[in-house]
């Protein structure tokens, strides 16, 4: 061959597609291709196919294994005069390795894509039984089966059938199998199918007319005895034929398998029995069945064996599927299986999953079932089994947008055709969009995407993904809006009882106000309406995500009305990605954020991603620069202190806010996954504007009362968990108050002032107003309520000196000063440090004193009626059991460990493990547990909007509860359950560490 021609055969054969000219020019070449090597008719359906060079390998190997010369000149003759064969034979090589594999192994089956007659097109099972029939055993069905797979294979990468009719043609090509199978196996076994009717019905993909070409079929399998024999023999025996049957197809051979027959979806899954009884199934389904199930009875049909038994099986459970929305548990089991639409995808996979990633099949399959679950009931029109079917009968109805349901037609099909295709290259089950670029290109072109296959399949994917995330949530809410909204002409408006369900079936238990809700906010024809209706879609699915979603529309509503009007507003919440969804979980999510919200609805911007947002707590001093300039500006105290009061309400806010969508997490990032740091943030940032607030009304009192000067130097002493950072929601202030008068001054004087400032501070900061209270708790003070609410540095020496008792030397280990004269609160630390980390440690009466304190605190202070065991200050494990063991390792050996020398909990533990007082075991239980009671107390505060140390009895706020520790819906034992588990442990090390002789 000259120079030139190599040249130009090799230009004309990258034009046509091949990625490997110089192989194709060989293979052109060679012995088998000779006759056709200058047609360009072959050179042109190769070039049309998905993979040229692929074609082009499978079409050699073809001509090689041709038994004679006479069988290839046959083949050869055909393929150039015959166009229908050429492009389908050319089609599949191209497609398919595996398909072409089995033309090498079977020479002769390119024949079956020879017929081109009008049944030719759109073969059902007839057909495929027929192209089965001399099928004899496992093996040469195998072969049947693959010979037919040729021609489904055939007319669908030729466009001759859609991707809708390629599934129906494989669902009836695998009813057609299973026939097969379970006639061999009754061959086999004449004595078991003669005291038996069995019946197969083909549940999932199989079952709903839309099977994949790799898939497991799912079947379930009903029997009953033939005449006259006895019941348990007849289950046995169908069980023995069902057997068989599964592995006639399972099992691989010389000629490889068929597909798994799955029979997981069986009552009690693979826990029951093979086969049962109607009356069996019956029985189950009536009593047991889970609505998972129920939906997977939507796909249920009789396929092989016994039909009147099928049929009859039909016609039992058929009814079943469609009372599930009626079902006790129904709400919590359709908000769980929502969310197993995007769980348990490895993380390495989930941007390469078709089936179950974000926009992918399953959120389409998983939408049009559960509004047929909804709406089926009353309309027969919605039961069907596949899909596409599905979608069209629900936009008919109105209970989807027509456009909607159109965009999600178009985003399916291709979706399916992309899994076909992935499928049919290797025969092999996957969902995977592969990564190698030879496989990218195939893939494209095979969707014909031929100017660049890699780039527009990628663009096309992401595009109909986003389609189908955009629009399976719309699916749900969309056709509420128009329910109550004015629709274009032609529109089909949702019933207001088919709205009412569907909101029930979603969660809402008020559907009537939900609706009234919905018109309020979307009807008319203003700018803000607009708005509102492109929003709330997407708003209702997130609230529908939490424990209350009538509380979130509410809620939405409430600030809606009174920042409709404000331009930012709507504008923030749909141009700014993360406003909406973190408003959506915010206001949903319990009383007391939605009430700090209420109270100054422009804290919203808090929300938004944008500069104005950000819910990063601010530090004390800012919070302090903040509160002490807001005073600065005030006429009198009372403006200072509500101001005051007014940035602690708006924080309080930042950091609920900041909590809960940590908590929750959201679509673009995951929950928090350290609990402890959730806990950490919430106790420091609550804290540090307590101390800023208190260091604001100091700043107020004092100005109004005596200028800039004070008689007595004056200092505010954090204690609790206050001084340890962690105060909750809900916390008191405790706090010690501490003066000196300053030089000059009388005592009487000096003490007469404090005493004013600290009376008008705490008068201040619980007057009524739109901001919550902070109050002050000054009861751990020497002589608690007996003494004077405040004292000057020497009274409280002497105090400590000559009356102090153990308790107050444990409750000093919490003080921290906080506010005022710094160097009087240096002063005063100084003061109490032998106090709370004495020299000589602890003698043996104090600890037994420290004990017996906590024993009768026990016994004493829980409330009649509350379960110890869910206490989470004071049951067995909880945050009192923790801190006294913390506690009283740090009053013995804090005076020789500086590192227990801290007011923290969590920071004392790790110190006392450094320092091997606690194993890391013993270290990691304690600190579980008090994560954890810590957590359970601020979320009693975020739900009920008022502090609790139980947990809820009210199912909704106990649900609530558990979706804020992490639990799903449904999942309100298993939280209680863990909770116990945790502290039954910490309880375990306390007893070791606290109470046990030489602790």
């Amino acid at each position: 061959m000259t120079p030139g021609r190599r040249s130009s055969t090799f230009t004309r054969l990258l034009r046509h597609g091949f990625t490997d000219p110089s192989d194709a020019e060989r293979l052109l070449d060679s012995v088998e291709l000779a006759p056709v090597r200058d047609d360009p008719v072959l050179l042109e359906a190769l070039g049309a196919t998905a993979d040229p060079d692929l074609a082009l390998h499978g079409l050699v190997r073809l001509l090689e294994a041709q038994p004679d010369p006479t069988a290839r000149r046959e083949l050869l003759d055909t393929l150039t005069a015959a166009k229908p064969l050429r492009d389908r034979l050319l089609g599949v090589l191209g497609a398919s390795a595996a398909l072409g594999d089995h033309l090498a192994r079977h020479a002769g089956d390119w024949q079956a894509l020879v017929t081109y007659e009008p049944r030719d097109l759109h073969r059902g099972v007839e057909e495929f039984e027929r192209g089965l029939a001399e099928a004899t055993d496992p093996v040469s069905l195998r072969v049947a089966y693959r010979r037919c797979l040729l021609s489904i294979a055939a007319r669908d990468v030729c466009g001759t059938i859609d991707v809708a009719e390629t599934a129906a043609e494989l669902a009836d090509l695998a009813t057609a199998t299973l026939r097969a199978a379970l006639a061999l196996a009754r061959q086999a076994a004449p004595e078991d199918a003669a005291v038996c009717r069995l019946a197969v019905i083909a549940m999932g993909k199989c079952g709903g007319h839309e099977l994949n070409y790799v898939s497991d079929v799912d079947v379930i399998f009903v029997a009953e005895a033939a005449d006259g024999a006895d019941e348990d023999k007849a289950l046995r025996s169908a069980t023995q034929l069902a057997s068989h049957m599964m592995r006639i197809c399972s099992e691989t051979t010389v000629e490889g398998s068929i597909w798994p027959v799955d029979a997981n979806l069986r009552p009690e899954g693979r826990n029951g029995p093979l086969v049962r009884t109607l009356s069996s199934h019956l029985a189950y389904y009536q009593r047991w069945a889970k609505t998972w199930e129920f939906q997977a009875l939507l796909k249920a049909r009789p396929v092989a064996g016994d039909a009147e038994l099928g049929q009859a099986y039909a016609d039992a459970l058929g009814p079943l599927v469609w009372q599930a929305a009626e079902r006790e548990n129904f709400v919590a089991d359709v908000q769980r299986m929502r969310r197993r639409v995007i769980e348990n995808i490895p993380a390495a996979e989930v941007d390469r999953q078709l089936k179950l990633g974000p926009g992918g099949l399953r959120d389409v399959e998983f939408a049009v079932q559960l509004l047929q679950l909804v709406h089926g009931r009353t309309d027969a029109t919605l039961r069907s089994g596949t899909t596409l079917d599905a979608l069209r009968a629900l936009a008919a109805g109105g209970y989807v947008g027509r456009e909607d349901a159109a965009r999600l037609d178009e985003a399916y099909r291709f979706l399916r055709s992309m899994e076909h295709r992935i499928q049919l290259y290797r025969l092999r089950r996957t969902h995977l969009v592969p990564e190698a670029e030879t496989d990218l290109r195939r893939l494209g072109r095979s969707l014909g995407l031929r100017t660049d296959p890699v780039t527009g399949l990628q663009r096309e994917w992401r595009r109909h993904a986003g389609v189908v995330r955009r629009l399976h949530e719309k699916l749900f809410y969309r056709p509420l809006l128009d329910a109550v909204a004015q629709l274009a002409p032609g529109e089909t408006r949702l019933r207001a009882e088919a709205a009412r369900e569907r909101l029930v079936a979603l969660g809402y238990a008020d559907p009537a106000a939900a609706l009234r809700h919905l018109e309020a906010l979307a009807s008319g024809v203003t700018r803000k309406a607009a708005i509102q209706r492109t929003l709330l879609p997407v708003l209702l699915g997130w609230f529908a995500d939490s424990a209350d979603p009538d509380a979130g529309l509410l809620n939405f509503r409430k600030v809606s009305d009174a920042l409709g009007k404000t331009p930012w507003y709507l504008r923030l919440l749909r141009d700014e990605g993360a406003a909406a969804e973190n408003l959506a979980r915010v206001l949903s999510a319990g009383r007391l954020a939605p009430d700090l919200l209420m109270r100054a609805p422009e804290a919203v911007a808090l929300l938004g991603d944008g500069d104005a947002g950000g819910l990063e707590p601010r530090e004390r001093g800012q919070l302090e620069q903040e509160v002490l300039a807001a005073v600065r500006r005030a006429e009198n105290a009372a403006q200072g202190v509500t101001a005051a009061r007014g940035v602690r309400r708006r924080e309080l806010f930042r950091t609920a806010a900041a909590d809960i969508i940590g908590s929750y997490g959201t679509e673009a990032s995951a929950a928090e996954a350290d609990q402890g740091a959730l806990v950490d943030r919430v106790g420091a940032a609550v804290s540090d504007l307590t101390a800023a607030t208190l260091a604001g009304t100091l700043r107020a009192v004092v100005r109004e009362g005596w200028g800039d000067t004070l008689p007595t130097r004056f200092a505010i002493i954090a204690m609790g968990r206050f001084g340890g950072n962690e105060l909750g929601y809900g916390s008191d202030a405790d706090v010690l108050f501490v003066h000196e008068p300053q030089d000059g001054v009388a005592e009487h004087e000096a003490a007469a002032a404090a005493n004013k400032v600290v009376a008008e501070m705490r008068r201040l900061l619980q007057l009524p107003s739109a901001d919550p209270p902070l109050l002050i708790d000054a009861g751990l003070r020497p002589e608690g309520k007996s003494g004077p609410m405040v004292r000057t540095l020497k009274s409280y020496e002497a105090y400590y000196r000559r009356w102090s008792l153990v308790w107050e030397s444990q409750a000093l280990l919490r003080a921290e000063p906080v506010a005022g004269d710094a160097g009087l609160g240096r002063r005063f630390t100084e003061l109490i440090d032998p106090l709370r980390y004495p020299r000589a440690g602890l003698g043996e009466d104090a600890v037994r004193e420290i004990r017996r304190l906590k024993a009768r605190m026990e016994s004493e202070r829980l409330p009649r009626g509350a379960d110890p065991k869910l206490h989470t200050k004071l049951g067995p494990g909880g945050l009192s059991d923790v801190e006294w063991t913390v506690q009283l390792l740090q009053l013995r050996h804090g005076a020789r460990e500086p590192g227990l020398r801290t007011t923290r909990t969590r920071a004392a533990l790790a110190a006392a493990r450094a320092a091997g007082l606690l194993s890391a075991e013993d270290t990691d239980v304690l600190d579980e547990a008090w994560v954890l009671a810590t957590r359970v107390r601020n979320a009693v505060m975020l739900v009920r909007g008022r502090a609790g140390d139980t947990f809820p009895t009210e199912p909704r706020e106990l649900a609530a509860v558990g979706r804020y520790l992490g639990y799903g819906s449904g999942h309100v034992g298993d939280m209680l359950d863990a909770y116990r588990r945790t502290t039954r442990r910490a309880r375990a090390v306390v007893e070791q560490q606290f109470y046990a002789d030489g602790a």
